[in-house]
C-alpha cells in the first residue's frame, strides 16, 4: 500500500518526512522503499535533458516520466511537478492539465510553484479531489524574475512576503509546501508557523522533511557540473560508471569480452 495524504500529514512534529526526485522506472524501483515521498519534478529537464532551465519542460513530458515511476514504485506517494505555463493562466486551466496528470499517471498529487497568486487555482484543485504540494521561496519556475538561482527572503520584505505565500497556500488546502532556497531563520519560522508539513531544501534542518534530487545526492551528475551548496552526495556514481565504462570498453578491444560464459 502507497503511503496516504493523511499519512503524510499526520508525519508533521512526530517524524521526519524523506522525498527524493525520481524521473525514471529503475530508479523509483531502487529508493522506494525508503522514501515517503517520490517527486516527479521538472527538474528532469535540466538533469535527464540537458536543458538550462525547467521552462522548456512539458506536460507530456511529466505524464510520461510520472508514468514510468508509478509503475517503478509500490509505497511512496508520487508527487508530479505542473511545468510552467500548464497552470498560470487560470484556475480552469490548472484542473485541465492536473486532471490530465493525475488520471494518465496515477499519481496521487501534484505541485504547483507560486504563493498567493495560485491560491485560488490551489482552492479549486482541492476541491475537485486533487490534492496539492505548494512550493515557495525559490521558484525555479520564476528564474527569470530573480535573475537567477538565488536565496530568497534575506530581506524583511522579501521574507514576509514568502510566509504570506506559505499561509495563502495552506488556507487554500494544500496538504503540504516545498520551502526553498531561503534564509534557514525564515524556513524554521514557516515550519513552525504552519500546520502542514514542510520540506526544505536548501531551507533549514528545522523543517518537516527534506528533498533532494537524486541525481544530486548519488553524485550522478553531468561532468565539470556544481552542485548547489544545500546538496550532500551520499554517493560517488559518476566514479563508478566510468571506471565500470571504462574496464568494458577495455575488455571489448582486447577481446576479453565476452567469453564463452557469455555466448549461448
Amino acid at each position: 500500500m502507497r503511503k496516504t495524504i493523511p499519512q503524510i500529514t499526520a508525519m508533521k512534529g512526530q517524524e521526519k518526512i524523506a522525498v527524493l526526485t525520481a524521473y525514471t522506472y529503475p530508479l523509483a524501483a531502487i529508493i522506494d522503499e525508503y522514501v515517503d515521498i517520490i517527486l516527479v519534478g521538472d527538474s528532469l529537464g535540466m538533469v535527464l535533458y540537458g536543458m538550462d532551465s525547467t521552462l522548456p519542460v512539458s506536460v507530456k513530458m511529466m505524464i510520461n516520466h510520472g508514468s514510468a515511476v508509478i509503475r517503478g514504485s509500490n509505497s511512496a506517494l508520487v508527487v508530479v511537478d505542473m511545468p510552467f505555463g500548464s497552470y498560470q493562466e487560470s484556475p480552469a486551466q490548472s484542473f485541465r492539465n492536473a486532471a490530465k496528470i493525475i488520471s494518465q499517471t496515477g499519481c496521487q498529487a501534484v505541485k504547483l510553484e507560486g504563493g498567493v497568486e495560485i491560491s485560488e487555482s490551489v482552492h479549486l484543485l482541492v476541491n475537485a479531489g486533487i490534492p496539492v504540494m505548494g512550493h515557495i521561496g525559490l521558484k525555479p519556475q520564476s528564474f527569470n524574475t530573480y535573475g537567477g538561482f538565488k536565496v530568497q527572503g534575506k530581506d524583511e520584505d522579501s521574507a514576509n512576503k514568502i510566509m504570506e505565500d506559505a499561509r495563502a497556500l495552506q488556507d487554500a488546502g494544500c496538504f503540504s509546501i516545498v520551502v526553498e532556497g531561503v534564509k534557514e531563520s525564515l524556513a524554521k519560522e514557516i515550519t513552525q508557523a504552519l500546520e502542514i508539513p514542510v520540506i526544505g531544501i536548501g531551507a533549514s534542518p528545522d523543517c518537516d522533511g527534506q528533498v533532494l534530487v537524486s541525481e544530486d545526492m548519488l553524485g550522478l551528475a553531468a561532468p565539470n557540473s556544481k552542485s548547489p551548496k544545500f546538496v550532500k552526495k551520499f554517493g560517488s556514481l559518476n566514479e563508478e560508471i566510468s571506471a565500470a565504462v571504462k574496464q568494458y570498453a577495455r575488455d571489448v578491444k582486447n577481446k576479453t569480452f565476452p567469453t564463452s560464459e557469455n555466448c549461448y
